[in-house]
Protein backbone atom coordinates (compact mmCIF):
# COMPACT_ATOMS: atom_id res chain seq x y z
CA UNK A 1 0.00 0.00 0.00
CA UNK A 2 1.32 3.71 -0.30
CA UNK A 3 3.18 5.31 1.97
CA UNK A 4 4.00 1.86 3.94
CA UNK A 5 7.47 2.60 2.82
CA UNK A 6 7.63 6.03 4.27
CA UNK A 7 6.06 5.26 7.53
CA UNK A 8 8.71 2.65 7.59
CA UNK A 9 11.31 5.19 7.19
CA UNK A 10 9.95 7.66 9.77
CA UNK A 11 9.94 5.42 12.29
CA UNK A 12 13.16 3.70 11.87
CA UNK A 13 14.23 8.06 12.37
CA UNK A 14 12.38 8.31 14.91
CA UNK A 15 14.13 5.09 17.04
CA UNK A 16 17.03 6.61 16.03
CA UNK A 17 16.69 10.46 16.94
CA UNK A 18 18.38 10.21 20.48
CA UNK A 19 21.08 7.84 19.54
CA UNK A 20 24.38 9.05 20.61
CA UNK A 21 25.99 7.86 17.10
CA UNK A 22 24.06 8.57 13.27
CA UNK A 23 22.68 5.41 12.29
CA UNK A 24 23.52 3.57 8.87
CA UNK A 25 21.74 5.38 5.99
CA UNK A 26 18.57 3.57 4.89
CA UNK A 27 19.67 4.36 0.44
CA UNK A 28 17.43 1.40 -0.20
CA UNK A 29 14.22 2.79 1.08
CA UNK A 30 14.31 5.70 0.10
CA UNK A 31 15.04 4.36 -3.58
CA UNK A 32 12.29 2.33 -3.24
CA UNK A 33 9.81 5.56 -1.93
CA UNK A 34 11.89 8.17 -4.82
CA UNK A 35 10.27 5.20 -7.09
CA UNK A 36 7.12 5.49 -5.26
CA UNK A 37 6.71 8.59 -5.51
CA UNK A 38 7.79 8.05 -9.30
CA UNK A 39 4.85 5.81 -10.08
CA UNK A 40 2.31 8.46 -8.20
CA UNK A 41 3.12 10.92 -10.61
CA UNK A 42 2.87 9.07 -13.55
CA UNK A 43 -0.36 7.66 -12.32
CA UNK A 44 -1.46 11.60 -11.13
CA UNK A 45 -0.56 12.26 -14.73
CA UNK A 46 -2.59 9.50 -16.20
CA UNK A 47 -5.89 10.57 -14.21
CA UNK A 48 -5.66 14.07 -14.91
CA UNK A 49 -5.27 13.38 -18.80
CA UNK A 50 -8.39 10.60 -18.55
CA UNK A 51 -10.69 13.68 -17.19
CA UNK A 52 -9.04 15.91 -19.44
CA UNK A 53 -10.24 13.21 -22.39
CA UNK A 54 -13.35 12.51 -21.10
CA UNK A 55 -14.31 15.95 -20.35
CA UNK A 56 -18.03 16.79 -20.10
CA UNK A 57 -18.83 13.28 -21.52
CA UNK A 58 -18.18 11.84 -18.31
CA UNK A 59 -21.34 10.88 -16.16
CA UNK A 60 -21.28 13.00 -13.23
CA UNK A 61 -20.71 9.68 -11.14
CA UNK A 62 -17.70 8.64 -12.94
CA UNK A 63 -16.10 12.26 -12.63
CA UNK A 64 -16.85 12.66 -8.74
CA UNK A 65 -14.30 8.74 -9.05
CA UNK A 66 -11.95 10.04 -11.11
CA UNK A 67 -11.40 13.32 -8.98
CA UNK A 68 -10.91 11.19 -5.49
CA UNK A 69 -8.54 8.85 -7.27
CA UNK A 70 -6.44 12.03 -8.15
CA UNK A 71 -7.12 13.47 -4.61
CA UNK A 72 -5.65 10.22 -2.89
CA UNK A 73 -2.85 10.01 -5.27
CA UNK A 74 -1.73 13.35 -4.87
CA UNK A 75 -2.27 12.86 -0.94
CA UNK A 76 -0.13 9.92 -0.88
CA UNK A 77 2.57 11.39 -3.03
CA UNK A 78 2.81 14.27 -0.87
CA UNK A 79 3.07 12.56 2.29
CA UNK A 80 5.89 10.60 0.96
CA UNK A 81 7.76 13.45 0.01
CA UNK A 82 7.41 15.12 3.34
CA UNK A 83 8.53 11.79 5.30
CA UNK A 84 11.84 11.75 3.01
CA UNK A 85 12.19 15.26 3.88
CA UNK A 86 11.82 14.54 7.46
CA UNK A 87 14.31 12.00 7.41
CA UNK A 88 17.06 14.29 5.72
CA UNK A 89 16.51 16.55 8.36
CA UNK A 90 16.52 14.77 11.22
CA UNK A 91 20.04 13.27 9.86
CA UNK A 92 21.58 16.82 8.86
CA UNK A 93 20.67 17.84 12.17
CA UNK A 94 22.67 15.32 13.97
CA UNK A 95 25.39 15.79 12.14
CA UNK A 96 25.45 19.27 12.62
CA UNK A 97 25.19 18.66 16.71
CA UNK A 98 28.16 16.88 16.11
CA UNK A 99 29.79 19.84 14.48
CA UNK A 100 29.09 22.05 17.34
CA UNK A 101 30.11 19.76 20.04
CA UNK A 102 33.51 18.91 18.32
CA UNK A 103 32.32 15.73 18.31
CA UNK A 104 33.70 13.69 15.31
CA UNK A 105 30.87 11.18 13.73
CA UNK A 106 33.22 11.09 10.51
CA UNK A 107 35.17 7.88 12.41
CA UNK A 108 36.01 4.61 10.79
CA UNK A 109 32.72 2.83 11.73
CA UNK A 110 30.15 5.89 10.93
CA UNK A 111 31.71 6.61 7.86
CA UNK A 112 30.06 3.79 5.93
CA UNK A 113 26.86 4.92 7.66
CA UNK A 114 26.43 8.19 6.24
CA UNK A 115 25.77 8.77 2.54
CA UNK A 116 27.85 10.10 0.12
CA UNK A 117 26.14 13.76 0.12
CA UNK A 118 25.89 13.68 3.61
CA UNK A 119 29.78 12.96 3.85
CA UNK A 120 30.23 16.36 1.84
CA UNK A 121 27.45 17.87 3.86
CA UNK A 122 29.87 17.43 6.85
CA UNK A 123 32.91 18.64 5.67
CA UNK A 124 31.68 21.82 4.15
CA UNK A 125 29.22 22.35 7.28
CA UNK A 126 32.75 21.54 9.37
CA UNK A 127 34.55 24.40 7.28
CA UNK A 128 32.43 26.58 7.46
CA UNK A 129 31.66 26.29 11.33
CA UNK A 130 35.32 26.77 11.86
CA UNK A 131 35.96 29.63 9.39
CA UNK A 132 32.74 31.27 11.92
CA UNK A 133 34.76 30.12 14.99
CA UNK A 134 38.12 31.43 13.97
CA UNK A 135 36.76 35.02 13.84
CA UNK A 136 36.22 34.44 17.65
CA UNK A 137 38.83 32.51 19.16
CA UNK A 138 38.83 34.01 23.01
CA UNK A 139 35.33 32.87 22.68
CA UNK A 140 33.92 29.26 23.19
CA UNK A 141 30.89 29.41 20.81
CA UNK A 142 30.11 25.24 21.67
CA UNK A 143 29.79 26.13 25.02
CA UNK A 144 26.45 25.16 27.15
CA UNK A 145 24.26 28.05 27.38
CA UNK A 146 23.10 27.54 30.95
CA UNK A 147 25.60 29.32 33.77
CA UNK A 148 27.38 27.38 35.82
CA UNK A 149 25.71 26.31 39.44
CA UNK A 150 29.34 25.22 40.77
CA UNK A 151 33.06 26.87 39.64
CA UNK A 152 34.23 23.36 40.86
CA UNK A 153 32.90 19.28 39.99
CA UNK A 154 33.92 15.96 40.44
CA UNK A 155 34.52 14.54 37.21
CA UNK A 156 35.54 10.77 36.46
CA UNK A 157 38.30 9.93 33.89
CA UNK A 158 36.23 7.28 30.94
CA UNK A 159 38.91 6.81 28.96
CA UNK A 160 42.59 7.34 29.14
CA UNK A 161 43.84 10.63 27.57
CA UNK A 162 47.27 11.74 28.63
CA UNK A 163 48.34 14.79 30.26
CA UNK A 164 45.83 17.75 30.56
CA UNK A 165 47.37 21.31 31.65
CA UNK A 166 44.76 24.06 33.49
CA UNK A 167 45.39 27.39 35.03
CA UNK A 168 45.47 25.58 38.41
CA UNK A 169 48.16 22.80 37.32
CA UNK A 170 48.44 19.63 35.54
CA UNK A 171 46.63 16.10 35.91
CA UNK A 172 46.72 12.71 33.59
CA UNK A 173 43.02 11.33 32.16
CA UNK A 174 43.55 7.98 33.55
CA UNK A 175 40.21 5.65 33.42
CA UNK A 176 38.66 5.29 36.29
CA UNK A 177 40.26 8.24 38.54
CA UNK A 178 38.55 11.17 40.17
CA UNK A 179 39.17 14.81 40.05
CA UNK A 180 37.74 18.32 42.01
CA UNK A 181 38.60 20.71 38.81
CA UNK A 182 37.26 24.03 37.31
CA UNK A 183 34.14 23.47 35.34
CA UNK A 184 35.26 25.52 32.47
CA UNK A 185 38.80 23.86 32.17
CA UNK A 186 36.80 20.59 31.64
CA UNK A 187 33.61 21.34 29.55
CA UNK A 188 35.17 20.07 26.19
CA UNK A 189 36.62 16.67 27.69
CA UNK A 190 33.03 16.39 29.35
CA UNK A 191 31.83 16.58 25.40
CA UNK A 192 34.42 14.22 24.06
CA UNK A 193 33.71 11.62 26.15
CA UNK A 194 36.92 11.80 27.95
CA UNK A 195 35.18 12.47 31.34
CA UNK A 196 31.55 12.53 33.41
CA UNK A 197 30.56 14.78 35.56
CA UNK A 198 29.66 13.37 39.09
Amino acid sequence: MYGDLANKLILDAKRTANLSEIPLYQADLVKDIVKEVQDLKNDADYLMEQQELNGEDDDAEQSKINQCQLFVTMLSMTRNKRCLLAYENLRANKIDEFCWLNLDPITDSTLDNLSHAEQEYYKNYQDLLMDYKSKYADIDLSGTLEPPTNIFIDVRVLRNGGEVQTEYGSFNLIKDSQFYVRKSDVERLIQQGYLEEL
